[in-house]
């Protein structure tokens, strides 16, 4: 069982703890939901961690989900579970798949129409919005689940791809090796894993491949390319090249579809075709062993390939324009990430301590982080207990002096009216604030973008947090006037933040570029919940980087002291 399976199996389980008495579970929902997420994230098979011992270093998982996981490895069940999810059809965790349907409106469904099978809970509820049977607005979340259905997260497909890169590079003929496709542009959902070899001895290369171990099956393997199936049934495609030609193949499977269309243009008008193998010039195919060689032969810049989208990277590769975009190593700190301090937050704890993420970041190379815990819940707490809770963490930040600096910051809900969810006398407190929607999100475009320019209008709050509320295949951002956020930015020195959180990576890339054109600054974080979870930096760096983002456009490729002036203006 896969990560992906595994992560479904624990959403399952907390659902239907939820169906049969969501108050007196709501910690085990929480604990189940927190291990789910953690699993479906971790850089590693979890049963690659249960083999070896480590389950212990996935944040999420404590004893009682570890034992779970143990008897699942073991016996291929877990006996606890399975009397949990008994009284419940198993159509409802495969409508819970579906964007906006949770476990209370799943069960409806299943109920009404009388959904049971899981295998064909969606093409049944397709059927009943057909027929009229339910609201049509649902429609648009079934398309939307089968259109995700095929992709994959970022994250997803780079630690299956880092992790078969890692295996063929035991092989002493593969001279080198890259991701293609969307993967390797960096594109916030992927649909194929695709790889590239350089090697001479392509017979060699292929027969490694398929020895790789964590694959479920091989589905073909030829002369020059070949097809795994892996255990969450994502395949995988090999092709390989010699040395000689292996520029043209890494350009041309990279893409995108709009990029090479234009180079191809681009190329006709000098009289060049252009392939997968090389470039004909008169009948003459010329060969590059690398992308530079292959650009350069057409008078362009090699281009970097987050930035191959068919726009106007041709027209600035030739006047050699380019932007030096931003590097992970350009980053000097993390500012917006959750400690297990607890503030009796409106949701979501961390689970490292806030000695354990400075540690992390320190491992980084960093000078600094936030701390930016979600606020107090405002329904359990009056204001004077909100500010008394706010200053004790405040003591415990600023108790000890650390390797790296640590911010005390917050997360602040911003509510439907625009209000923060936290007193000013407590925003007074902090170093900085970032305001974030996590409530209330079918608002009208006007009204939610009111809602936003009020809740930055207070010197303390700094930048707007995860700006469109995303959810990668899960739910769609907030409708915003961007002109009016960007027009509020400049003018009162705010910031907007790009949420390197695998199912976030929001700012998208679109609306970051257009940011930049606007001369605002953006901040690049990880929304960590634990230790582990601050290496999400490197999806963040790579919105930034689709976008053209320069080290000056990002905040925190800055110095502590730099850091300090603009939080503090």
């Amino acid at each position: 069982m896969g990560n992906l399976q595994i992560a479904k199996l624990f959403r399952a389980v907390a659902a239907a703890l939820e169906l049969s008495d969501g108050e007196s579970n709501k910690f085990k929902i929480i604990a189940y939901q927190r291990a789910a997420d953690a699993i479906e994230h971790a850089s590693s098979e979890v049963k690659d961690l249960w083999d070896d011992g480590k389950l212990k270093e996935l944040a999420g998982v404590g004893v009682g989900i570890a034992g779970s996981l143990d008897e699942l490895f073991k016996t291929g069940k877990v006996k606890h579970f399975e009397t949990i999810l008994k009284p419940f059809p198993p159509a409802i965790f495969e409508l819970m798949e579906v964007p906006g349907i949770g476990p209370k409106t799943a069960l409806k469904f299943c109920k009404e129409l009388g959904i049971s099978k899981a295998h064909s809970a969606i093409a049944e509820l397709l059927k009943a919005v057909k027929k009229g049977r339910i609201d049509k607005r649902f429609l648009k979340s079934i398309q939307e689940y089968q259109g995700r259905s095929k992709r994959m997260l970022l994250d997803v497909a780079q630690t299956i791809s880092d992790s078969i890169i890692d295996w063929m590079k035991k092989s002493p003929y593969v001279k080198e090796i890259n991701a293609l496709g969307s993967l390797r542009r960096q594109a916030s959902t992927v649909g194929d894993l695709d790889i590239a070899v350089a090697t001479d001895h392509p017979k060699e290369v292929i027969g490694h491949f398929t020895k790789y171990p964590q694959k479920s099956r091989v589905l073909e393997a030829g002369e020059h390319s070949a097809s795994l199936i892996l255990p969450n049934e994502y395949q995988v495609d090999l092709m390989v090249q010699p040395q000689a030609a292996y520029g043209a193949l890494l350009q041309h499977f990279t893409g995108s579809k709009h990029h090479n269309i234009k180079l191809r243009e681009y190329a006709l008008k000098k009289g060049y075709s252009l392939s997968e193998y090389g470039i004909k010039v008169k009948d003459k195919l010329r060969q590059f062993p690398d992308e530079k060689s292959f650009y350069n032969f057409l008078d362009l810049d090699w281009i970097p390939p987050e930035l191959r989208e068919g726009e106007n990277e041709i027209d600035l590769a030739k006047d050699h324009q380019l932007p030096n975009l931003v590097e992970l190593t350009d980053i000097k700190g993390d500012l917006q990430m959750h400690s297990s301090f607890n503030i009796e937050p409106s949701h979501d704890l961390g689970t490292s301590s806030i000695d354990e993420l400075a540690a992390k970041g320190q491992s980084l190379g960093y000078e600094y982080i936030g701390v930016t815990d979600h606020n107090p819940s405002i329904s359990g707490h009056t204001q004077a207990q909100i500010i008394d809770l706010i200053k004790k963490r405040t003591e415990v930040v600023q108790s000890k002096k650390r390797a790296v600096y640590v911010f005390n910051s917050l997360e602040i809900d911003i509510q439907p009216d625009g209000k923060r969810a936290l007193p000013d006398q407590a925003l007074d407190l902090l170093d900085y604030a970032c305001v974030s929607i996590h409530s209330s999100f079918r608002l009208s475009r006007k009204a939610m973008t009111d809602r936003v320019l009020a809740a930055l209008d207070y010197p303390k709050v700094k930048f707007f947090a995860h700006p469109t509320g995303r959810l990668l295949g899960e739910r769609e951002g907030v409708e915003l006037d961007w002109d009016r956020i960007f027009d509020f930015c400049v003018k009162n020195n705010k910031y907007l933040e790009i949420d390197g959180w695998p199912n976030r990576l929001d700012l998208p890339d679109v609306v970051a570029k257009e940011a930049i054109k606007h001369g605002i600054k953006l901040i690049i974080d990880t929304d960590s919940h634990s230790a582990g979870q601050l290496v999400y930096m490197r999806y963040g760096v790579s919105v930034a980087r689709r976008a053209g983002a320069v080290k000056s456009d990002i905040i925190n490729t800055f110095s502590l002291k730099e850091v300090i002036t603009c939080l503090s203006h």
